[in-house]
């Protein structure tokens, strides 16, 4: 495990009061206690999430992550998934004092929860979704390209076309996401404008994710070309794992959602056909299981060597 490097202060960092200003992605099922105190205990910010709708289970995970980490943490409402009108109120009675918000409306929810004092971001695959949620008065943007895993816009924009634009025309903090593994990629992420990275589908084969070793191992097995866009002319797109099924899929107009009744047996049963595992591109640079605490403090180490690097170019 690499040792625990001095903090990098951000404005992300600054305004999360974390070590490192490293998110964990708020993936539904998976990013809960086990995974996010992990994140959070090693200098990050570990998510809870509620997209999975389970809320008397997403409170427990909470009341968990209070014996597991005394580090701050922070909870996503995934707007499309939770059906409860009170989330916000939820959310807010749970004394977190970050949260994301996602696949929906920025001025939904956006002055509820600043006015019950905490700090909001809001995750956009657009510069027009970003600009609106400026307007909505977030503190922040997750600036998320489409390479990352998980439900997108059906027009994706990569994160280096993406990135850029966006901090070209905001001037709030940006955490970028889509393809961040890594130093380099961390790096790379702050050269095109950023404060700060997300990880998901790294947290995803991480030691402390809660998902079957079939899974893990699916991502380390993976070629960057062993991701798939389902959904692109229709909705809800998602890029996900390529498997038998999800090639299939792959050819057809719509993809409805219930390709994920059979969650619980792909994610912690290993069935890799039997729904649809959510994945980055960026599984094509993943070659091994490692723990939450090695990928912050290897991928913190790498960045400042990288950036070390480029600044010679400088003097050139």
């Amino acid at each position: 495990m690499s040792e625990r490097p001095s903090p990098v202060r951000t404005r992300v960092s600054e305004l999360l009061g974390v070590d490192y200003p490293i998110v964990q992605a708020p993936m539904g099922w998976i990013a809960r206690s086990q995974l996010a105190s992990a994140v959070s205990n090693a200098g990050g910010m570990g998510i809870i999430e509620t997209s999975s709708g389970e809320l008397d289970n997403v409170r427990d995970e909470i009341l968990k992550m209070r014996d597991l980490t005394d580090k701050p943490f922070g909870v996503n409402i995934a707007q499309a998934f939770v059906r409860d009108p009170k989330i916000v109120d939820f959310v807010v009675s749970q004394n977190v004092k970050f949260v994301t918000t996602s696949a929906g409306d920025p001025t939904k929810y956006t002055s509820q929860l600043k006015d019950a004092g905490l700090t909001v971001f809001h995750v956009v695959p657009t510069l027009a979704a970003a600009l609106k949620a400026v307007d909505a008065g977030v503190d922040g943007l997750v600036v998320e390209g489409g390479e990352g895993g998980g439900f997108k816009n059906p027009r994706d924009v990569a994160t280096m076309v993406l990135l850029p634009l966006v901090a070209s025309k905001v001037s709030v903090p940006i955490i970028a996401a889509g393809g961040i593994t890594d130093g380099f990629s961390m790096a790379a992420a702050f050269a095109l404008g950023a404060d700060g990275v997300q990880m998901g589908t790294r947290m995803v084969s991480a030691a402390e994710s809660p998902v079957h070793e079939n899974w893990k191992n699916a991502i380390i097995g993976a070629a960057e070309t062993d991701t798939v866009f389902l959904n692109r002319f229709s909705r809800p797109a998602l890029r996900a794992l390529r498997t038998e099924r999800t090639t299939q899929l792959e050819h057809e107009d719509h993809v409805d959602l219930s390709v994920f009744g059979r969650t619980q047996e792909l994610y912690f049963g290993g069935d890799m056909e039997a729904a649809i595992a959510l994945t980055g591109q960026v599984a094509g640079r993943i070659e091994s299981v490692e723990p939450v605490a090695s990928i912050l403090h290897s991928t913190v180490h790498e960045f400042r060597q990288r950036l070390a690097t480029l600044q010679q170019f400088t003097s050139m």
